[in-house]
């Protein structure tokens, strides 16, 4: 009677001890943020080719609801980690069909041409939707300041600037509540905002270009940077921590990607969907698994974890039943 539990949880707890801890917590956020940064070009390009001229904006108007609706869910949900994610996917959504489909939109309207690459003819280096978004960076820097002055942020980043920057913010308030859909959302529009913005004003040829030697020490740094994040990611336990530490992990090393990418290092066949239908297919497969058992990973399996561990190292066992 007591051996039909035992077997039937054994895979399940096995599961959980292989998954739910280090250092998987943080790779399965790492690796669907990565994934989620080549998909957008594809869904962008998926868009206009199959919705067209007349109405891929409103197909895009329709994904960025779609994102504000998976945000107004993730705010009231009392789970940190369905309302991380639900953040994460939120932010990604309103990103890509309210954020970049409006400078395609201002683009057009504008008849701003593309930027073709001088060193392979026919070869766009720049699309005119990005030059636009170069515009936006007053906007972006204004906010900011906002962000890094809240005495209640608990951004790495902003908090070592504050603390060496000896900027006075004030005492956080110990009863402040976080929403972490809203966190996570703002986080992922702003990290890849930013990250957006640097990489186009390194690629401007009157300030840096793509082949300017300061642009090859910045991919390489951005390399160990990103190296450097990952291998904190993989000691995270805690499920929420991972994936609002695994966002600027997966996109500071995507800007690598951008760059090498930039020199034609390889071939970027998420910009070319109907080329590569396994690749793509296998990427989109990948994803969805990743995101299943990262769904399925409970808030609180480190404690857990923890007290069964120290529990076997100590000796003791729960009496048979």
């Amino acid at each position: 009677m007591n051996a039909v539990p035992n077997e039937s949880t054994a895979p399940q707890s096995a599961l959980k001890r292989l998954l739910y801890r280090p250092p998987y917590i943080g790779l399965l956020a790492f690796v669907i943020v990565f994934v989620v940064q080549a998909l957008g070009h594809t869904v962008m390009i998926l868009m206009e080719d199959i919705f067209g001229e007349k109405y891929v904006f409103h197909s895009a108007f329709a994904m960025g609801l779609f994102g504000a609706v998976l945000l107004i869910i993730g705010m009231r949900r009392t789970n940190e980690v369905s309302a991380t994610w639900l953040g994460f996917w939120a932010g990604t959504f309103m990103w890509t069909g309210w954020i970049e489909f409006s400078f395609v939109w201002s683009a057009h309207t504008l008849g701003v041409p593309d930027l073709m690459d001088p060193r392979v003819p026919g070869e766009i280096a720049t699309k005119a939707e990005y030059l636009v978004m170069m515009s936006s960076v007053g906007v972006m820097m204004s906010t900011l300041v906002y962000f890094l002055l809240n005495k209640e942020t608990k951004c790495n980043m902003f908090l070592w600037i504050q603390r060496h920057g000896h900027l006075k913010t004030g005492k956080p308030n110990p009863a402040h509540q976080r929403n972490f859909a809203a966190i996570t959302s703002l986080e992922t529009i702003y990290v890849l905002w930013f990250c957006y913005l640097m990489l186009l004003f390194i690629y401007d040829e009157n300030i840096l270009g793509d082949h300017h030697p300061v642009t090859y020490v910045i991919f390489f740094l951005m390399v160990i940077w990103a190296a450097y994040l990952f291998l904190r990611l993989m000691k995270f336990w805690k499920v929420t921590t991972a994936i609002r530490y695994g966002i600027p992990t997966a996109i500071i090393g995507w800007n690598a990607v951008e760059i090498a990418g930039r020199w034609h290092l390889f071939t970027e066949f998420w910009e070319k969907p109907w080329e590569y239908g396994l690749e793509m297919g296998l990427f989109t497969g990948g994803l969805i698994i990743a995101a299943w058992l990262a769904v399925r990973t409970p808030a609180h399996v480190k404690a857990e974890l923890s007290r069964q561990q120290m529990a076997a190292g100590s000796g003791n066992k729960a009496p048979a039943k």
